[in-house]
This record gives structure tokens, sequence and C-alpha cells, in this order.
């Protein structure tokens, strides 16, 4: 747990700010200097920095940074001195406890408050002290319990004075003034939530290529790139790495003076789970292997059951040779490349384990021997089938940190039992943000939900997994802002709650942009989550999402994106010059971008539709507009690499890098041949063509319903529309068609009459009459203002879970709401994560949601409960449904992790959901109660369907019912989707 007694300055602090060109940044601690602050520049002269010879390289060289940042927050870069003489009057004395004679003096002096700092683990304390030392009349004092909590006392520092952690990593500008000042109340940093936090850097081509071209030259990631990549870790208060390591990179042991450099910045190094003993074997095997042939001249295998002295000197070497620096050793065995676990001679699970157990058994063997007590920590990752094997009955000693990974979607495979979690080298996590493999990879953009990351690491967390968390980001560019986030919940895992995520989004876009302008990018991005939660962008293909029902499912997608689109642009042209280029990076190519990649299969599945029409114009017309898309999505990356920030970011960024397969690309389109023909033809809502499907009209949702008037052939034509009744409503008359018009029926609710009705609406042009049937049901508005709950309309009720009208907690379990997770705008989860499944009893002893419903049909129905696909190999997966005082029917996820492209689990992650279906019966019309009870702890729930007869299968659940405080639904684009 941590034990932060404050996570920043002061609250009147934290909102003061410099206006520089009519930007406030939200950035704590910048003030003109007062009589309760401390001046470090003024008047063109800078405070003084001080860190005694004797303490860490780490500090030193970190206390370089604070004085270049102050140099780009002042122009005025102060000095750094290693010794006590001449200190100017103004100083800033930095130090670690035990380390700086300096600090340790003040201490003993009781002038420095070290109480909840000294002893504990990267802590630090930030207080001013008056008259340290002679000749200094106030000084500010950052002392860490060791190198790292002084080292992230100055980064904290240099964040109070307005430099972002990602001021070069996304060019985000520094406000300049010529006094910078910082409180002088004392500041206290406890011990983290976790204690190692960092990332891995994976399927890194598009960094590789972007390193090559603008770090290294001569390196595909060396030195200069990791100098980058180890201070940002550090300005984010990570500690840990796990570096590159696919086949078109240098592997990071290659050039040792990255290794060196990871010491000198304060970084554990570690490797990852097919990476035992620091060693990389995309590059290292071959190498070893064809040095140490077989007596027969042939190459040793990596196969422990075939090779093991061979494989065991190998690893001998590196153990050897990195002994001196902090690292993290990785134990146990996979394939090389991140393959599977090899073993010719092994072929059962039993055997598979005993070869395992053997393996970590010589290996700890060897870091005795080579590293002695300084080979910590020791990791164990039973990632994919490792998994298997260790819950077979692989025997890990206590000491070794067992490290947890995801599915790689997001979705923790499973918890630590209790027993587990009380072992002396504790727990980690491995998680994804940024993903190559299957069932679809996503790299490009950053696209997991904050509040899905929140739920899955706080459950981990809950669960005593807080010795180590790896975050797989990729490229890092393109993750900023989930990669901070994962950082600041590492550090301080109480600090963002169920309700209170985006507020993470609203700090951290204040800060890069503004506080006026953090609330704003907040919702978009929040808003841009949530359509990927729907599906990423990296993830979209054809046919997934209906063009025909719903109003047009996929037509409203789009016009959310392009809404969204929008609203950034607006936003934009409200910051000043120096701001556009990190906007561009963190705002406005992620929302554009994803906007593009869906336009062109929006396009594309629109080209496909009118082809199977029967149109003429409009397909050709839809594929020069999905081609028009893709032109686009190219050019935007191409504006990225080429001329942001003045092409500083060459390479980094790339939706279809050669090594990922699965981005989607190019949709094929298809073209007619154009003849100087016309038709008339018409596609009703619900249906690809034609109206067989009559439109369905309820007084309770009074949505509308489009027809598309299309024309079979090139040449343009009039057209009419004709209603049966005065009460239909069309968006238009009549006019001309090109290829198509969208027209939207509506009723005219106060003349329509009272009861069930048929109407039609005709469509007259090109010589031919087509009807569309209309089915019209009419209580009026008394009742509709009577409705207590969720109402039947079109065959079926949708729900929203956040949506409930009762909550009952029982047995020390509750269903909390989490803001921002799921597909709509809040989802529901079944907490504590760690609370005892309920098997019995369930309508009693259950905690429960309740949602009222008016039904207008009866019959057994199929009820859907869309839950976000979390994930327990070890444990269950249920929850419950009820219908007023009936038995309890239990539904149960069954997909499991199998890294398959075409399973359930491959379904479930590229749609973001599991649908767990059952039935309810209904025996009577008229108002009822439907009751979601937990079974397991942990599952989440967005929404729910019941089927009473008229439901169409769709990719997303239909709009929500008709409910008291429900608006009426906002008006579509009369031609569809706009710009179509």
């Amino acid at each position: 747990m941590s034990n932060n007694k404050s996570n920043g300055w002061t609250r009147r602090s934290l909102l003061r700010g410099m206006a520089i060109a009519g930007v406030a940044p939200l950035l704590p601690g910048i003030a003109v200097a007062g009589q309760d602050e401390l001046a470090l520049v003024h008047d063109g002269s800078a405070a003084d920095l001080f860190v005694d010879q004797a303490d860490d390289p780490a500090v030193a060289r970190a206390a370089g940074d604070l004085a270049a940042d102050l140099a780009r927050v002042s122009g005025v870069r102060p000095r750094l001195q290693r010794t006590t003489s001449g200190l100017s009057g103004t100083a800033v004395l930095i130090g670690t406890i035990g380390a700086s004679p300096v600090i340790d003096r003040l201490i003993a002096e009781g002038r420095l408050d070290v109480a909840g700092v000294a002893g504990r683990w990267e802590a630090s304390v930030t207080q001013v002290v008056r008259r340290p030392l002679p000749g200094v009349d106030r000084a500010l004092v950052i002392a860490g319990s060791d190198r790292r909590g002084a080292v992230y006392g100055i980064y904290d520092t240099s964040e109070r004075i307005g430099v972002s952690p990602w001021h070069w990593w996304a060019d985000v500008p520094v406000a300049r003034r010529g006094t910078v000042g910082v409180e002088a109340g004392t500041v206290k940093r406890g011990e983290p939530s976790v204690r190692y936090r960092g990332i891995f850097i994976n399927d890194e081509q598009n960094l590789t290529t972007w390193s090559n071209r603008t770090q290294e030259r001569d390196k595909n990631i060396g030195p200069e790139t990791y100098k980058r990549i180890f201070e940002l870790l550090l300005r984010l208060k990570a500690n840990y790495l796990w570096p590159a390591m696919h086949p078109y990179t240098d592997h990071f042991n290659k050039h040792r003076d990255s290794v060196r450099l990871a010491d000198e910045y304060g970084i554990v190094v570690g490797s990852s789970h097919p990476e035992a003993l620091l060693r990389n074997g995309v590059h290292e095997w071959q190498p070893w292997a064809e040095a140490h042939r077989n007596p027969d001249g042939s190459l040793p295998e990596y196969d422990y059951t075939v090779n093991p002295g061979v494989i065991a000197e190998y690893w001998r070497a590196r153990a050897r040779e990195n002994a001196a620096f902090e690292s993290s050793w990785t134990i146990g065995m996979r394939g090389l490349h991140d393959s599977a676990f090899q073993t010719r001679h092994a072929k059962t699970v039993p055997e598979k384990v005993a070869v395992m157990n053997q393996i970590i058994t010589d290996q700890r063997r060897i870091l005795a021997e080579e590293v002695g007590a300084a080979a910590t920590p020791q990791i164990f990752i039973p990632y994919k089938e490792v998994l298997d094997l260790y819950n077979a009955g692989v025997r890990v000693p206590e000491d070794i940190t067992l490290v947890w990974p995801d599915d790689n979607h997001g979705n923790m495979r499973q918890m630590p039992t209790g027993e587990e979690q009380r072992r002396p080298g504790g727990n980690g996590l491995y998680y994804h943000i940024s993903y190559w493999g299957s069932p679809k990879s996503y790299l490009w953009l950053d696209t997991t939900q904050l509040s899905k990351i929140w739920q899955e690491l706080r459950r981990a967390h809950e669960h005593r997994v807080d010795r180590l968390w790896v975050i797989n980001v990729g490229d890092i560019k393109s993750q900023e802002a989930g990669l901070s986030f994962c950082m600041d919940l590492a550090w301080d895992i109480n600090r963002w709650g169920a309700g209170n995520v985006e507020d993470f989004l609203v700090e951290w876009a204040g800060r890069q942009f503004g506080q006026r302008h953090g609330r704003e990018i907040a919702a978009i991005r929040t808003e841009f989550a949530r359509l990927a939660a729907e599906r990423r962008p990296e993830f979209v293909d054809r046919g997934s999402i209906s063009l025909v029902h719903h109003g047009d499912e996929a037509g409203a997608r789009m016009a959310a994106h392009e809404a969204l689109l929008t609203r950034t642009r607006a936003l934009g042209r409200q910051l000043p010059p120096a701001y556009q280029d990190a906007f561009f990076e963190l705002v406005e190519y992620p929302v554009h971008g994803a906007y593009l990649m869906n336009l062109k299969y929006y396009w594309a599945d629109r080209n496909a539709l009118a082809a199977r029409q029967g149109r003429g114009a409009g397909v050709n017309r839809y594929a020069e507009l999905s081609e028009a898309a893709h032109a686009q999505e190219e050019a935007l990356t191409r504006r990225y690499t080429t001329e942001i920030a003045g092409g500083k970011w060459n390479g980094v960024v790339n939706p279809y890098p050669s090594q990922i397969p699965q981005a989607p690309g190019r949709p094929a389109v298809v073209r007619v041949t154009p003849q100087q023909t016309s038709g008339l033809g018409v596609a009703a809502e619900g249906n690809e063509t034609g109206a067989a499907r009559p439109l369905s009209f309820s007084s309770y949702p009074r949505d509308r319903r489009f027809v598309d008037v299309f024309n079979t052939g090139f040449r343009s034509f009039p057209w009419r529309a004709t209603t049966s009744h005065p009460w239909v409503r069309v968006s238009a008359i009549s006019g001309t068609v090109t290829d198509q018009v969208r027209v939207w029926v509506s009723i005219d609710w106060q003349r329509a009459p009272l009861g069930r009705h048929e109407a039609t609406v005709t469509f007259t042009g090109a010589g031919r009459s087509l009807s569309v049937p209309l089915r019209v049901h009419n209580d009026g508005e008394q009742a509709r203002r009577r409705a207590t709950g969720f109402v039947e309309a079109h065959g079926y009720v949708s729900i929203d879970a956040a949506h409930f009208h009762r909550r009952v907690p029982r047995g020390g379990a509750d269903w909390r709401a989490v803001t921002g997770l799921g597909r709509r705008q809040a989802a529901v989860e079944a907490v504590p994560s760690t609370a005892v499944p309920i098997t019995e009893d369930l309508t009693t002893r259950s905690p429960e949601l309740s949602y009222r419903i008016r039904f207008t049909s009866t019959g057994t129905f199929p009820v859907t409960v869309f839950r976000l696909p979390s994930l327990d190999a070890r444990g269950k997966r249920r929850l419950a449904i009820a219908l007023d005082d009936g038995p309890a029917v239990v539904l149960s996820g069954q997909a499991i992790a199998t890294g398959k492209k075409d399973d359930a689990w491959a379904r479930n992650v590229t749609e973001g959901v599991e649908k767990l279906t059952g039935s309810l019966t209904v025996s009577t019309p008229g108002e009822h109660v439907l009751r979601l009870l937990m079974v397991d702890p942990a599952m989440v729930v967005d929404q729910i369907v019941v089927d009473t007869g008229g439901l169409p299968a769709t990719y997303l659940a239909p709009p929500e019912s008709y409910h008291p405080g429900a608006a009426d639904r906002p008006a579509a684009a009369v031609d569809g989707f706009p710009n179509a």
C-alpha cells in the first residue's frame, strides 16, 4: 500500500499559474515568489544546486536535468555544485539520506523532517530550511530515502516549475518567465504502492526506424535512445525496464554503454518472459550456438532436454557480465523469440513440469555463484503455455516474484491465491496497452480505456499484486496518456476511484495544455476511448457494424467520430502556436486517425451494400470516398512523421509496419461501368433492399426511421414521397436522386390516434412507385409520463447496466458504477474483487441491481448480458438474472485465453465484451423487475438486452429503451452520415 502523505503541493499552489499567451497552465508550484515562496530564479540570477561528491551518480545526473529545466523555464541555468563552498544565498540542496553529509547533519539537528521517509523505499521530502549552511540564507532541500527517492524529488520539482514529463517525448512547451518560485511548505512523497514500476518496449519496429533515422544513425536503438527512455521513465516515477528485443532491433546488451547508462540513471533492467537471465535469444543464441557446436559439428538446439550444459553456460555468461548492475533476473524458460517452451524429450505435461523445475534450480545456482545476494529481484512469468505448466505443478521458490500476465488484451488471466499472496517474493503483473498477435494487433493508437486499466490493475492490487508492474507500451509513442496513468496508479493506487478516473485526464491534459482546457481534452479523450471500446480502430474490418439496423448503426458511429473530430479541431484552434505540435501528437492525431480508419471501412461497406442492391452511381461514389479516406489517413501520418516538430518523429508512427500483418489496410472496393440509365430503388431501415421488414414506431422512444431512395442507374431523376396518413412525417417530400437520398420518417404523436395502426410511405420516380409499410404503436402522452422504468418497444428492451433503479448490497459485497468504462458511459462491477463467490440462495444472499421494465409482450425471452471479458483461469465467471421473485438463472462465461484467432475468446477481445445468454419468462404484460445478481466478484456488466421477438442480430446493442429521464433521440443527419 502507498504511504503517500502528499502527492503534490497544496491545492492553492496547484491552481496557480502564469497566463502565458492566453493559456493558464495547470503547473503546480508555478508562482511569482512571495513571502511563503522560495525564488529559484529571480532578476536573472538562479539559485545554485548542490549534490555531494559522495552521493550516487544518479542523483547528480538528475540534478543536472533540474538545472536544464530551470533554464527552459527562465533562460537562466543554475550552477550545479559538488561542494558547499561558495554556494549562493538561496540554494537547492539535494541528496540521499545516508550518502550526503549535509542532508544527514540537517536531520541530526532536527531541522529536516524525514519522518515517514527515512528507511522507506523511494520516498522523499522537499522542505525549505533557513540558514542550512554558512552563507546560505534559505535552501530548498530535496532529500531521498534512497537514490531514486532523491531523483523523484528532483523531478517532482521540475514538474512543479512547469516542465512536463512529456516535454521532449511529446513536444509539450515550457512556459517562459523571469521569476520561478516554489512554495515553502513541506512536501513528503511516501513509498509507492508498487515497488517496481516500468515498461516493456515491444514490437518496436516503428521506434527502431525512428531511432535509426534520428538518434543513433549506426544503431537500431542504442544508448542515445535509451537515455531519452530512461529520463522519461524517471520523470514518470518509474524505475524498471524490459528493453526492446525483436530481430530488427539491436539487443540491449550489445551496446554496453546502454547497460552502464541504465545504472547511472538508476533504472533497474530486466528482461521479458522469453529472455531468461537477461539473454536475448533472438540475437544471442545463434552466435553462442555456433561457438559451442556439438561434437558432430551440428548446432545445439535451444532445448533444455537436449543441451542443458550449453544453455546453462549461455545463461551463466550473462549473469557474470551483468553482476555489478542493479538488474532483475527472469527465471524459467520459453522458446526463442517468444515461441513456446521446447522439450523434445519431454512430451507430457508432468514431464515438462519436471524439466521446468530443473531449469529453475540450475538458474538459481548460477545466480548464487555469479551474482550472489545482489541477484534480486528474481521473477517468474507464467506467460501463455507456461501458465498451464505452473498450474500443473512447477515449483517456484518463495522469494521469486510471480509475475501474472493478462491475455494480451487487458484482461488479467489469473490472480494469486491466498497462499501465493503471502509469498515473500510477492506478486507482479505484465499488462498490455499495446500488442502484436492474435486475434488482432493494436499498436497504432492509445485506445485502452483508462477505466478499464484502472479496473483490472486495481483488482490485481487488491490481490496483493504490488511487487512489480510491467506495462507493454509497444513503441512508446501514442501510448502517452495510458502510460502516464499506469505509472500514476502504480505510485498511488488509491488516488483514483471508480467515479473519477476521468479526473486524471483533466489533470494530465491540463498540465500539458493549460488548466482551462483540461476538462475538454479529458472529455475528448474519454469519448475517443469509448468509441474504441466498441471496436478499436486497429480492429476495424468489413461488415462488422450494421448499415441497415437501429437507425444505421455504422452511420451513427461515424457521426459520433466526426462530431468528436470537429470538437477536437475547434479546441485546437484555441491553443497558441507553441502548443500545436503537442496537441497534434496527443489529441488530434489519435482522434483524426481513428476517424479516417473507420471512415474508409464505412464507405467500403456502403460500396459493397450498394453493389448488392444493384445501384449504379452510388457504387462508384462510395468506392471513391473509401479510397479518398485512405489517402487522407496516409497524408495525416505523413504529416506526423515529416512536419510535426520539424520532422523530429520521422518513422515513429505507422499504422502499417511491415512486421505487423494483422493491421487493417486499404479495403477492397468494386466499381460498375456507367450507363445512361436510371431507376428507382428503396431500402427501408432494417432491410438491405426493399421494405419486407416494416418500419416500427413507438410513442415511448419516439425515434425516427430512414428510407434510402436510390438510383439503380447513373442518370438523375426526380422523385416524390406521399404518406397514407397526415400524422406520418417525412424529412423531404420531393427532390432529385443522383445516387441516394436518405429520407427520415417520423410520427406526429400529438395527431396520431391511440392504439396500433398501419401506414405507408410511397416513393415515386423514374416511372415506378414503391411503398414502405409502417407499424405504429401509440400509448399516448399520459402513458409515457407514467412509465416508471424501461419500456419494451420494437420487440426488445435495451438497458445500460449503470441505469439501475435500486442497489442492494449483501454479505459484504456490492455493485458499483465505474464511469468511462465499456461501450456506453459507465459499467457496473461486482466488488470487492476478493469477495467470496455466492452460489446458493442467490436471490436473498447476493448483492443485486434492479431494473424496472414494462413489458407489452409475454413469453419466454432470450436475455443477453454484455460483460467485459475479464478472466480467471482457475475460477468461474458467473452472474445471475431473475425476474421479480422468480428463480435465479445463472449465466457463465466460458471463454479462456487460448491465443487462437477464431474462437470465443478471440471474438470477445475483438468486440470488447462477452455476451452471456439465458432466458426469462414473462407471464403477464405490465410492470416487472429484472434483477442482476452477483455470483463471482469482479464481473463487469455493460448492457442488458431482452429480445421479445423483434431484435435483429447486430454488432452493437440496440439503442437504450425509453425510461424516465431518457432524452428524446437526437436528430440524425438528413442524408445519413454527414459528408456522404
